[in-house]
Formats: structure tokens, sequence, C-alpha cells
């Protein structure tokens, strides 16, 4: 008659006569099986009845041939009604519930419910979202299976509730990444580096990925102008600074020393343009100039250089202040920036997907928009450094 649909939804359930004196709850006579009236993907609106989690679980693991269940801690008071469904249907081999402890990572949310919340309220811009812990959310920043499968070797399977540390799963991504990404240059901001004392253009070797030479190089053009990040200058450094300053000098990576002449600012006194010279001798792998500089940036050239939407992301969650803290006191608001920034035509010429270390900036997956743009998506930063 339940079936039939003769009675409203709540009004009749189907419960397993076990035994109502038992310690266990789960064991008092639970519903196995309510009247629910929605439509399902695949029947329709076919069945109004449905069952329980419990009753159905082992069912389907039996039929999908599964051996082992593995469960999160909150199932363990339910495992002997899991035994006791298998054994009263007869199930041979009868499939195992095995409970360990839930994953629990700092500064990320892990709970379907919070993650659902976060969709719904806007705060990510769906479940794809690179900052998110879904499957697709990893997939689309660009986190290797193979980082994922090392940092689950490493935590292990446990029993007891812990914690552990963001750090350790991008110390994960980070060493694989370095041991595959291949290596280019980028820009976040871009500042405008005019080479006074050069003229022409010239196309320099760089190498793909330093640690393994068997890729080869790539080419990399240079001219009279060329593009530097904003932070790598600065017009009243702080102690030890090794970058360029007014006076200064420092090496363009993989080409040549740069000596800061002109500083050109705008009304409003903001650093718009460097004059600098270059040292002819300076050229890396064949410097002969005698000069000793500390600092080595990147660089992007003017001229052929690509524009780059550049995405950094930060943990969606700030550090708790206190044990049991809600989350959403704990949400950082300010977990993604953009940038527009400038990147050699060899990250726009790669295909989709494919991970790089921009150098001096991270790991970054190379990606186009709808309009056919380049963007470069944060994988994992080049060392730990949130809420540093």
């Amino acid at each position: 008659e339940m079936k039939e649909g003769k009675y409203p939804d709540g009004s009749k359930c189907l419960r397993a006569k076990i035994d109502m004196a038992s310690p266990n709850m789960n064991m008092r006579d639970p519903v196995i099986y309510r009247i629910l009236r929605c439509t399902h993907h695949r029947t329709g609106d076919k069945w109004c009845i449905y069952p329980m989690y419990d009753y159905a679980h082992p069912i389907c693991d039996y039929l999908q041939g599964v051996t082992h269940s593995l469960c999160t801690l909150e199932f363990e008071d339910h495992r002997p009604l899991y035994d006791w469904v298998g054994i009263n249907l007869g199930f041979s081999p009868k499939p195992r519930q095995i409970e360990f402890a839930r994953l629990a990572v700092t500064n990320m949310v892990m709970s379907k419910r919070y993650l659902k919340r976060l969709v719904e309220e806007n705060h990510v811009h769906g479940w794809d979202d690179p900052r998110m812990p879904t499957v697709t959310g990893l997939r689309n920043r660009g986190v290797p299976p193979e980082a994922l499968l090392d940092f689950c070797t490493k935590i292990g399977i446990v029993k007891a509730n812990s914690e552990c540390q963001l750090s350790y799963l991008e110390a994960c991504i980070r060493d694989n990444l370095n041991e595959n990404a291949e290596r280019a240059m980028a820009v976040l901001e871009p500042l405008k580096v005019t080479i006074t004392n050069y003229e022409g253009e010239e196309m320099l070797e760089s190498a793909i990925h330093p640690l393994k030479p068997e890729l080869g190089t790539r080419q990399v053009a240079f001219s009279n102008t060329v593009y530097i990040d904003r932070a790598d200058f600065a017009m009243v450094p702080p102690p030890k600074y090794q970058r360029l300053k007014p006076d200064g000098y420092v090496r363009l990576k993989g080409a040549y020393i740069i000596h800061c002449d002109e500083v050109i600012t705008d009304e409003n006194g903001n650093v718009v343009e460097l004059k600098c010279s270059y040292i002819p001798e300076s050229r890396s792998s064949n410097d002969t100039s005698g000069i000793k500089v500390k600092g080595t940036i990147q660089w992007v050239d003017a001229k052929t250089g690509v524009d780059a939407e550049i995405r950094k992301y930060a943990p969606l969650l700030k550090d708790a202040e206190y044990v049991g803290q809600d989350f959403t006191e704990r949400m950082n608001l300010d977990s993604e920036h953009i940038f527009y920034g400038k990147a050699e035509p060899y990250l726009k010429e790669s295909v989709d997907g494919k991970p790089f270390q921009l150098m001096r900036v991270g790991y970054y997956k190379k990606c186009v928009d709808e309009k056919g743009n380049l963007v470069l998506s944060e994988i994992v930063s080049l060392k730990d450094n949130f809420n540093k």
C-alpha cells in the first residue's frame, strides 16, 4: 500500500524487527523504508517509497562487489545494523565495514554542508572553483593526482581525529611540480624598463627545465624594452635589498646585468618607467664583466610578450582564534587576487591545462578564457607564505 501511494509522506514507514532493548539505538527496530514523493533522475515519479541509507548501504555494496566499505567514525555505531542486513539477506561473502577518522586540513573547508553554503552564498564561483577541495576544484586548480596519492600515503589512515597542516599538502604538490613543471617567465604588475644603450633584438637560450637538460631549451626574445615586476623595484629600498633600485644593478634572468640610470614618474609621483643601461659583457653563461650582483629577477620582452590574467589564491579559511570557532567567522573574504600582467609567448603557445613554474612567482596552470585570452591560475606558491 505504501508503494501504491495510498498514504501521504511521513504517515507510514517500514521498520526492521530487531531488538527494542538493544543498547545501540540503531538496532531498535530501525526504519528501513519511508514514503517520499520526489522525482528520481532515472525512474521519474514511478516510485514514492525509498530505502533509508543504513538499509541501502550494505545492499548496494554487495550488489556492486564491494568487499570493504570504508566509512568515517560517525558510522561506527551503524556497523551492527550493516552486518545485520548482510547476515539476514544471506550475503556471501558479506561486505565488511571499516571506520577511520575524517581527514581534516587546516584552513580548508572539508564539510559537504559547509561547501554547499560557500556555493549557495556566492563565496566561490561554483563547485569547481580552484579554491574548493572537491574533485572538480582540485582538477581545475591543476593539482597533480600523484601529489594527492603521495599526501595520502604520507599521512596514513588513523582512528583518532586529528588535523593535518595545509602546508603538508602543499609541500607534496610542490615536490611533484618542481620535478615535472616546465619553467617560464611572467610578471604580475608590469613596470616598463627601457634599455637606452641596447640596439636591435636577439634570441636568448633558456632551459625548459634546469633539472632535466634532456628537455632542451626554449627561445626567449630580448630587446631594448622589457617589463619587470613592480615589486622588484624600490625607490627607498629596505636593508639588504638585492633587487633593482635607483643607481643599482640587477641581473635579468638568462640575459644581462642592467643599471638603473633614471626613474620616470607621473604627476602623482608614481613610478611609470625606468631608464636603464645594460652591461654588454654580462650575458648569462658568458659573463666577463667582473660586476658582482646578488639579485636576479624575471622579466618579459615588451615587443613579444603577451597579456595574461594571473590568478592568485589564498586559503578560504583563516587560522582559528579558538577551538570550535564557526567557519563563517574564519572566512577569508580576500582569497582571490587577479593581476593583469605580461608573460612570454611560450606560455600562450603551450597546451591548455599544462603546469608551469613561473620563475620567482609560483606554480601555475595555463588556461584560456572564453575569448581565447591567456589565463594563468595558481596551483601552489613557491614556498609556504600564508599568514606570514
